[in-house]
C-alpha cells in the first residue's frame, strides 16, 4: 500500500499542483486508512471492498469529528479513483458511498470596531513593530491567508498601481487590489524597516524576521495573538479571522459575490457563499433587536 500512496502523492504534486500542506493532509488521511486495512489483513488495493471502507468509517465514528471523517472519505475516494485511472485496480469501491452531510459552520469574524482596535493596538515603533502593522493592514485589506503573507515576495507587490500578486491553494495565482491605507503602511515598512531586518543579507521575500530570514507563518500567528491580547479582544482570533472579516465587510457594503470570490481565491463560489449566511444571521439579529414585533 505504501508504494501506491507514494505514487498518489506524486500525482497530487505534479499533476494536480497541490500545495505541500494539502499533500501532507492527504498523506495523514491515507495513513489512517491503510493502517486500518493492514490490521484487517488487506494489503492490496484490488481486495478492498465498499464494506471494508464502511467498516473504516464506522471505526472512526467516535474518534474524530464528522467533518474530519467526511474529509477522510473524500481522500479515500480520490485515492481509489487514482488507482483505477492508473489501472492498478479495476473499480472504485468507494464510488457508491455517499458523502457525509456536514453542517457548515459560519466562520467567526470581527466587527469594524474590533478590527480598528487590533490595527491601532499599542505597538513599538521599531522595525518589527512597523512590519507587524504592515502585515495586519495587508491581511485585512487583501484577505490573505497566513501562508500567503509569509511567502509574499518583493516582486509580488506593486504599490504604484495598488495591487499584489499572491499564490493560494494549489499554487493558483490571483491579483488582489490594495487600499491606500495598506499601501501607506507597506511603503513605510519598505522604506524604514525592511533594510534593518535584512542586515547584510539578500532576500526575495517581503516580510522578514531579524537577520533577513523569511518570516514564518508561525511567527505571524504568534504576532496576531499578542496584538489581539493587547487590543483587549476577548473572542478567539486567528489569522483566518481577518480574512473572514475582509469578506464579510465587503459583502455588508454591497460587494458582489463573484468579486469577493475572485479576491479570496476560492475555486468555487459555493465556498464564498458561506459569507452570505453571515449576513443573513446578522440581519436576523438586527431585526430581532430593533423590530417592535420581533419578540
Amino acid at each position: 500500500m505504501e508504494i501506491y500512496c507514494e505514487a498518489f502523492s506524486d500525482y497530487l504534486k505534479v499533476e494536480k499542483g497541490l500545495s505541500q500542506n494539502s499533500i501532507l493532509s492527504y498523506q495523514q488521511d491515507l495513513k489512517k486508512y491503510t493502517t486500518y486495512l493492514k490490521e484487517q489483513g488487506i494489503t492490496e488495493p484490488a481486495k478492498v471492498t465498499s464494506k471494508d471502507i464502511s467498516g473504516f468509517l464506522f471505526f472512526l465514528r467516535n474518534k474524530i469529528s464528522v467533518i474530519s471523517i467526511s474529509r477522510i472519505l473524500s481522500t479515500v475516494k480520490n485515492f481509489h479513483r487514482f488507482l483505477v485511472r492508473e489501472k492498478i485496480a479495476v473499480s472504485n469501491p468507494a464510488d457508491f458511498l455517499e458523502a457525509l452531510k456536514v453542517e457548515k459552520k459560519i466562520p467567526s469574524f470581527l466587527s469594524c470596531e474590533e478590527v480598528n482596535r487590533i490595527l491601532k493596538a499599542k505597538n513599538d515603533r521599531n522595525a518589527q513593530g512597523l512590519r507587524d502593522r504592515a502585515i495586519l493592514e495587508l491581511m485585512y485589506a487583501a484577505g490573505l491567508r497566513v501562508s500567503e503573507v509569509s511567502f509574499l515576495k518583493l516582486s509580488d507587490v506593486n504599490l504604484d498601481l495598488g495591487f499584489l500578486k499572491c499564490k493560494g491553494k494549489g499554487s493558483k495565482e490571483r491579483i488582489v487590489p490594495l487600499g491606500k491605507v495598506a499601501q501607506g503602511f507597506l511603503r513605510t515598512y519598505l522604506e524604514t524597516s525592511r533594510g534593518k531586518l535584512l542586515g547584510k543579507k539578500v532576500a526575495i521575500y517581503l516580510f522578514l524576521a531579524q537577520g533577513g530570514h523569511r518570516l514564518s507563518r508561525q511567527s505571524v500567528w504568534k504576532m496576531i495573538k499578542r496584538v489581539v491580547y493587547t487590543a483587549g479582544i476577548k473572542k478567539k482570533v486567528s489569522p483566518h479571522t481577518l480574512r473572514h472579516s475582509f469578506a464579510t465587510h465587503l459583502l455588508e457594503r454591497g460587494a458582489d459575490l463573484r468579486s469577493v470570490q475572485e479576491m479570496l481565491g476560492h475555486a468555487s463560489i459555493t465556498t464564498t457563499q458561506i459569507y452570505t449566511h453571515i449576513n443573513q444571521s446578522r440581519l436576523k439579529e438586527i431585526h430581532g433587536k430593533f423590530h417592535p414585533r420581533a419578540k
